[in-house]
């Protein structure tokens, strides 16, 4: 078998001929159009399932391994490297295939892979043309997994729930650091995969891709995200929220990986580093076909039963290992373009030092779950991504009043710029408050019972780390709709100060708690108004509702 050779990566066209071919000649193999992508091209699925009529019939005793190539264009390698992985498995019969099935997205932003250029990724070195990261509406795609606001993303859905992959891999190239690793790796981050999967991570799986890539010559290091501006004071594991494609795969129980090969590594290798990471990967699951298997039903199992539920995480800064890294010298020179100081990396020195490795997360919110979550029908959006995600639920089935917890999130900050089509909203204050609501015919019942409870617990509670809240779904819900005139309410609020003595009481006793307030005549009218029976009463009140309460099914 030779290595890949070569700086010329396939284009879509090319692709999709690749694997179309390579359908038509064996029963094994299936191609087929999953949906659209945003520049309105499909986006294809390849399958390589031994034996079976259908792709997505799969057998109980075989794992199932999801490869998606192309989130960014630019990142080429993992395309051209599972187009070998399908060549090579066909051509030999792989044992492999008896007990593993193998699903490959070809291109998935397919809109920037037609985008090729030469040049916009500035530091890589090849191929000659590869494709643009921004896919046909400018979106990252590898942002979007949980707001899902590409088509893109919700083909992705289908393929994910067609599959519910045991593992999952993206496959990347990286900006960053200078070092001499072809290929660097990201987990499923351990600490937020719950404990059977993270103990299987953190203590089987990844280290045996690690041992596995070592002999194979394209020894690994974890992804270089460091802490200062070179890796020699440490680096820290990335933590894949569910807007990323592993934290999202994560959700369901499905082991993710993503592999960055290094920029500035010439293309050919980055090439072979990939094919040989996802080959080992496939040869680790056709070796523990079984114990994958079980280790997700069990994880299937547990979460259903699951009450509490870690939201958001932040990394431990006093829980380090140290581990061999195998960098070049960072210098400081001047440049020679601004005269001031800069970096180099300097590759006439290679140097192999022990560098703190960050790798532990800690729960800074949890949350007890409902028994049942209750989305209102006007919240068309919510309701698609939770159905798409394979939610289940359940109409109700006439108007009626119901006493739930409500949160009311008084107090919240918007960023300023815009990121990825939204601005992300961060609730800093939030009280929960059991009353009664109006709801009707046809709203959501979500009970928390389910395979997907992560993903319906991580996406409904507002302090999640991906919350739909935190992209911007709910704002409508945080707005003030009604009013008063000044003038008008004036004589209003003095009447209700004559008759209401607790409202009086409390307005005398908010003065003297807050000067500013004690100073403001509008501030003290608006107190009035906020307390009194005129005010609506529903600002900022999120519109999902916990119930401690079933549906009969």
């Amino acid at each position: 078998m030779q290595p890949f050779q070569g700086n010329q990566s396939v284009t879509w066209e090319e692709a999709i001929a690749s694997y179309d071919s390579l359908a038509a000649s064996s029963s094994d193999a299936f191609f087929m159009e999953m949906g659209k992508s945003d520049v309105g091209k499909p986006i294809h699925l390849f399958v390589l399932n031994k034996g079976a009529q259908d792709p997505f019939d799969i057998s109980s005793e075989r794992s199932v391994l999801l490869i998606n190539n192309g989130i960014h264009p630019g990142e080429p390698c993992g395309v051209d490297a599972s187009i070998q992985l399908a060549e090579r498995l066909l051509a030999s019969n792989s044992e492999l295939l008896d007990s593993v099935v193998i699903g490959i997205i070809p291109i998935y932003n397919v809109g920037g892979a037609l985008m090729r250029n030469c040049c916009v990724r500035a530091n890589q070195n090849g191929p000659e043309e590869y494709g643009f990261r921004g896919n046909a509406r400018n979106l990252d795609l590898n942002r979007d997994f949980i707001k899902s606001d590409s088509r893109n993303a919700h083909t992705f859905y289908s393929i994910f729930h067609a599959l519910n992959p045991h593992v999952f891999i993206d496959t990347h190239t990286s900006n960053g650091a200078d070092y001499q690793y072809v290929m660097t790796m990201i987990n499923t981050q351990p600490d937020k995969a719950g404990e059977l999967m993270g103990n299987y991570v953190k203590e089987e799986m990844s280290p045996a891709l690690f041992e596995s890539m070592e002999e194979r010559g394209f020894g690994m290091t974890p992804y270089v995200y460091s802490l200062g501006k070179t890796p020699d004071n440490g680096i820290k594991d990335f933590l894949e929220t569910p807007r990323y494609s592993t934290g999202y795969a994560a959700l369901f129980n499905t082991i993710g990986f993503t592999s960055e090969t290094h920029m500035l590594k010439p293309f050919a290798q980055r090439v072979e580093s990939t094919y040989q990471f996802i080959l080992a990967s496939a040869e680790y699951m056709h070796e523990h076909n079984g114990a994958l298997i079980e280790l997700k039903r069990q994880a299937d199992q547990a979460v259903t039963t699951q009450t509490k539920f870690e939201l958001s995480w932040e990394l431990d800064t006093t829980s380090f290992r140290m581990i061999p890294f195998k960098g070049f010298k960072a210098e400081y020179i001047e440049s020679e373009v601004t005269g001031g100081e800069r970096l180099r990396y300097n590759r006439a020195k290679p140097q192999t030092i022990q560098i703190p490795y960050y790798d532990t997360y800690t729960a800074t919110n949890e949350v007890e779950a409902p028994k049942s979550y209750i989305v209102p029908q006007a919240w068309v959006g919510v309701i698609q991504r939770l159905q798409e995600n394979h939610v289940e639920m359940t109409p109700l089935p006439r108007d009626t009043i119901m006493v739930v917890e409500a949160y009311y999130i008084r107090d919240f900050s918007s960023s300023s710029r815009v990121y990825e089509g939204h601005h992300m909203n961060e609730a800093k204050k939030i009280d929960k408050v059991s009353e009664e609501v109006r709801f009707y015919q046809g709203d959501m019942v979500i009970t928390v019972d389910q395979t997907v409870n992560r993903y319906i617990v991580e996406t409904l509670e507002p302090l999640s780390a991906d919350a739909f809240f935190v992209w911007n779904f709910f704002d409508s819900a945080m707005q003030q709709k009604e009013w008063y005139s000044d003038y008008v309410f004036e004589d209003t609020a003095a009447e209700l100060l004559k008759t209401d003595l607790d409202l009086k009481q409390r307005f005398e006793a908010a003065k003297k708690e807050d000067p500013e307030m004690a100073d403001s005549p509008s501030r003290q009218l608006y107190w009035i108004y906020i307390n009194s029976p005129y005010f609506e009463g529903t600002v900022n009140r999120y519109p999902v509702y916990r119930w401690e309460g079933q549906l009969s099914k």
